[in-house]
Formats: structure tokens, sequence, C-alpha cells
């Protein structure tokens, strides 16, 4: 009898086509083979997936080989290290939840209890839902706006069908569905907090018809998105695509989004923090939001930096000026000692 992965790889090699368009969007087909740069979906032509072929064996459909690195596998392996995910269990879990198979039923069933609608609780199970960005309408929706290359971006998740109660609806009435972009709101541990959810059209990939069109659930207060990799340098500020417009910007700059003015001024940064920027949002409630951290941080050896966009904020800069006349812009406004890091890209 096949083991539950051998079983699942063998499902996943009869879809294999569809497997690479899902998880190596960046790829293309060609003969029998797809075609992409790497197991992280980046663009070229050094790793291949067999399209057709047997179920099992030499020659299976489903087998891969990075040419560069000499990794190979199966789809299996391949989900795995295109989500990063570390353990079997997590990879089987991913595997049925493309193929739209049930998790299997463990030996004593327990009854889940729900958890209180807006809480922490409710935030995790939420994430725990969603999938990558990487080919979604959520990719799609980022990438209008001048954004892109998220593969850094673990705090963000696409959720194809996520609940909306209207804040006009009756206590009985059922919630809708609408595709979602959310955006893990972490405390400076890294632990998550809460969830930020864009109700997304799929028909134009726009921000969906409702009002609001983005909600919070779980605890916001002193903590944000995150996204880079930990450094004695940050950078905070309120909205979600202007923090990313400016790590675009900035190479490798790690950013927070607080999601709103009220929170970014009750923003808790990192206890080894060396040095804070803060993207303020050309409106009363972005100077607010600035006066209010310099405030609290006036009698410590951590001073606020400001840095103020060209319009109302740094992705209304990044989609009329572009990404060239944004560096230009920022430089005077960073410390010298940043520049050489930060604008690497405009200075190579």
């Amino acid at each position: 009898m096949d083991s539950p992965a051998a079983d699942l790889s063998q499902k996943l090699g009869r879809k294999a086509e569809a497997v690479c368009r899902h998880y190596l969007c960046n790829g293309r087909k060609h003969g029998n083979y797809w075609v992409v740069g790497d197991v992280d979906n980046s663009p070229g032509r050094s790793l291949y997936v067999r399209l057709t072929g047997p179920t099992r064996g030499k020659g299976a459909a489903g087998k891969w080989t990075d040419a560069a690195t000499g990794e190979h596998g199966d789809l299996l392996d391949l989900i795995a290290a295109n989500l990063n995910l570390s353990t079997l269990r997590d990879t089987l879990d991913e595997a049925r939840r493309f193929l739209s198979l049930p998790r299997p039923e463990p030996a004593a069933p327990q009854r889940q209890e729900p958890a209180p609608q807006g809480s922490p609780e409710a935030a995790r199970r939420l994430w725990a839902m969603g999938q990558p960005i990487s080919c979604t309408l959520a990719e799609r929706y980022l990438s209008a706006r001048g954004l892109a290359d998220f593969r850094s971006a673990t705090a963000l998740r696409f959720h194809p069908n996520c609940y909306y109660w209207r804040e006009d609806a009756d206590a009985n009435d059922p919630p809708e569905a609408w595709p979602a972009l959310l955006a893990k709101v972490t405390d400076s541990t890294g632990t998550l907090t809460g969830v930020h959810r864009t109700w997304l059209d799929p028909q134009t990939a726009e921000k969906a018809p409702l009002d609001p069109n983005r909600k919070a659930m779980g605890n916001l207060l002193g903590h944000a998105v995150r996204i880079g990799q930990h450094s004695d340098i940050l950078a905070v500020g309120e909205g979600l695509e202007t923090m990313l417009s400016l790590r675009l910007a900035l190479a490798g700059l790690p950013i927070a989004a607080a999601l709103s003015g009220n929170h970014l001024a009750a923003f808790d940064p990192p206890y080894d923090l060396r040095r804070l920027y803060v993207a303020i949002d050309n409106d009363g409630a972005g100077l607010a939001a600035f006066d209010a951290l310099t405030v609290r941080f006036e009698d410590s050896d951590l001073h606020p930096l400001p840095l103020r966009p060209m319009l109302d904020d740094f992705n209304g800069d990044l989609r009329k000026h572009g990404i060239d006349e944004m560096r230009s812009h920022l430089r005077p406004q960073l410390l010298p000692v940043d520049v050489p890091t930060l604008l690497a890209v405009e200075t190579d």
C-alpha cells in the first residue's frame, strides 16, 4: 500500500501542469516540460518539470530538476521548497488543499469551538487558511499599484473567499464572501496578533465595492505588518501600499505598516533598534502621528527621522513619478551613513 505522501505525489503528478501554473506562474510550458528559474518562481530556464509520463518511477510526471543547483524531486518536494514548508505534515496539508482533498480525520476528532469574532484567535485561524500571493488576484492588485517582488513578503497572503459582514446587515444575515489580500500583524517578537484584510473585486482586481473595503481583526495597538529581515534600522508608516513602495525604493529596508495614524503613534519598535525612519503621509493624521512618536521617544536614544513624500503618500509618488525620482527625493532625507546601503541600486 502506498504511503499518504506517495499517493499525494501521484495525484499531483496527474495535474502537473496545473501545479506548475499555480506555484511557478513565472515559468512557461515548453513541449513536455514546464520551465522556470528556480523553486522560488523566479523567471528563467534553469528548473524544468516533466508534465507527462507514468505515475511513478523513471520519467514520472511531476519529476523536476534544477540544472543550476542539482536539486531535484517530486511535486511534494517542489511545493515544500516553494512555500518554505519545514514539515512533511504541512506539505501534505498544502497538497490536499491544492487538490481539494479533505484532511484525514484524527483518531479522536474533537469539535473546535468557534473563535470570538474579531479576536486574535480568529485572526490566527484566518491567516492559516491563506495562500501565497504569487499568481493570485492579490498580486494583480498590488502590481497595478506599481509594486513588485513579493518573494520575501511572507507577511502577505491571499484568501479566495474571505467572509465580509456588512455593517448595516441584520444580525441573522449570512456574511458575503469576497477575495481578500491578508496582511499579518505581529508584535516585535514576530508573534501574530491580528490580520488586516483588503477585499478585492475579482472582475477588476481593484478594491471590492464595499464600505469599508478594509478591516482589521485582532490586537493592533503597538503592532504592525512587518516585511524584511530583522535589522537595527526600520521604517514605519501607516498604509501597506505606502510602505511597500518605500521598501521598493530603498533596497532592503525592513518596513512596518501600522495601518492607521493612531496605530502609528502607538507603534512599539524593537528594543534593539538603532534608527527609526517614519514615513509621514502628507495630511493632518500623518503629521500628528509623527509628532506623537517624537514626544514618546524624546528622552531615549531613539529619535524618529521623518521621510516625507512628494504627494500624499509614497505609493502616490511611485505611481506618478516612478522609482528613480522617488530615490532622488528620498536621498537628502536619509542619514549619509545609510545612503550607500539603502540606495545601493542607484549608486551601483
